[in-house]
């Protein structure tokens, strides 16, 4: 069914399970897309050629300053019925070799951008049915998880995020617009390869950015301010 009441804002959206999302968004439930992805304009070319009036890709850098207001003022005054944060960065390394630059550049991809984002877009999502905020997070960040050396700030900046999803859902409560958390276990994507060398992951991200593009169209229904665990292995 064609969903005319608004768009969806994936970031992160060039490649792995953000792409899988946007394919699953515009392909089973017929939305309005909206693709945030660095460079990411020709893994989406496909995308374009099969839905030239569903996908708009933004080429933006979620690292520079202006960034968030570039992305708002694209967005222009369109409803947004769903925003979901899935850019990331990764950032293993040795405990002892962290800097302040790294830490700060991270800490801003993962959990910064998402609350000036959100912040940004509030007015849009706005409306009925609910906008609904789906916050990416990993496993690495949930409470009381299984934890792994190299990934100290990756982790700590995932539960950040954890944490910002449900701070949101209480901020909007008077507005209509509903903030989740996923926390993601082992998908096979090239930065769980990265962090676990040899390891074949159990879930493909065709799976899990389908199982996200329908918890963003639907789970505003059943949840609001929960931080849920979706996880076959971890890792």
């Amino acid at each position: 069914m064609e969903l005319e009441s608004g768009g969806v804002l994936v970031t992160g959206a060039g490649s792995g399970i953000g792409l899988e999302i946007v394919r699953a968004l515009l392909s089973e439930h017929r939305c309005t897309v909206w693709a945030l992805a660095r460079n990411g304009d020709q893994r989406l070319a496909k995308e374009l050629t099969s839905h030239p009036d569903r996908l708009r890709v933004l080429d933006y850098d979620l690292n520079t300053t202006d960034s968030i207001q570039s992305i708002a003022e694209t967005v222009g005054s369109n409803r947004l019925i769903g925003l979901v944060h899935n850019a990331a960065l990764l950032g293993k390394q040795d405990f002892g070799a962290y800097t302040r630059e790294g830490l700060e550049k991270l800490f801003r991809i993962n959990a910064v951008v998402p609350l000036l984002l959100t912040q940004a877009l509030a007015s849009r999502l706005e409306g009925e049915p609910p906008g609904h905020v789906v916050h990416i997070s990993s496993m690495g960040g949930f409470q009381d998880s299984m934890k792994f050396p190299g990934l100290a700030a990756y982790s700590s900046s995932k539960a950040a995020l954890a944490c910002l999803a449900q701070c949101l859902a209480e901020e909007f409560k008077d507005r209509g617009i509903r903030s989740n958390c996923l926390a993601i276990g082992a998908v096979d994507t090239v930065m769980l390869r990265a962090a676990f060398p040899g390891f074949k992951a159990p879930v493909t991200p065709e799976s899990m950015g389908q199982f996200i593009a329908w918890f963003t169209l639907n789970g505003h229904n059943l949840f609001n301010g929960k931080v849920l665990p979706v996880s076959a292995s971890t890792p």
